[in-house]
């Protein structure tokens, strides 16, 4: 059966713990054409704000699914289609590989395996919350980041890979290296996208760009044309 992310150009991430621009509601991004309304983050996360998001979104007519930072912000919502649980790679704290992966699992009643899909997150922004939280190693070449995405797919068995640049714009030759060393595992790129030119120069490699920070602080426009730029590339 085929992954709905295998389908996928475009995801919109929304963090629970920053605040939309003047004027823009969560239905207004909802409407972007996005593909997917991936809601996480990394800091100030609270199953409160995150229920507030997801509900906001269920009302409109795009996928939903939740990124948790921790098994204690994972929420049981029917208007979720599934749940992206980042594994880093590159982590310098082992617990960002697998020690909290096997807190996840003792949570109440269970995860919903069937809706549970890892993401092999490899992380390249030393300065980004994620790599400082996680203690990731970012002083990575093309080729470590190759070698990492085959890694994931072929060793691991992972059906994601995503190439985390988060706050900053890529090196698409790393992107391009990523995408080389895959061949059934589906490419996210996340970092940095802010305009459509930027959209589609990583969408030229990726096969999913991720736009995060720009909803916050771009505005629905803006976010759109993101969305049109991963749909030409």
């Amino acid at each position: 059966m085929t992954a709905p992310w295998e389908e996928w150009d475009h995801i919109l991430k929304i963090d629970p713990d920053k605040e939309l621009p003047d004027g823009v509601t969560y239905g207004d991004l909802c409407a972007t054409g996005t593909d997917a309304i991936e809601v996480g983050g990394t800091m100030g996360i609270t199953e409160a704000n995150m229920e507030a998001v997801v509900d906001a979104c269920s009302e409109h007519d795009v996928a939903l699914y939740q990124e948790p930072s921790s098994p204690d912000v994972v929420i049981d919502n029917e208007a979720l289609e599934g749940y992206l649980i980042p594994t880093v790679f590159n982590a310098g704290s082992p617990f960002w590989i697998t020690g909290a992966h096997k807190e996840w699992v003792r949570i109440d009643d269970g995860l919903d395996w069937d809706r549970t899909t890892t993401e092999a997150y490899i992380v390249m922004n030393p300065d980004a919350d994620v790599a400082t939280y996680t203690e990731a190693d970012c002083d990575l070449e093309a080729d470590d980041v190759a070698a990492y995405a085959e890694v994931a797919e072929r060793l691991f068995g992972q059906e994601i890979v995503y190439l985390e640049y988060s706050g900053m714009l890529g090196d698409p030759a790393i992107v391009e290296a990523a995408s080389e060393a895959t061949d059934e595992a589906t490419l996210f790129y996340g970092g940095g996208i802010h305009d459509y030119d930027s959209a589609h120069a990583m969408a030229q490699y990726a096969d999913v760009v991720v736009v995060g920070d720009l909803a916050h602080e771009g505005g629905v426009e803006a976010v759109r044309e993101t969305v049109e730029a991963a749909s030409d590339a």
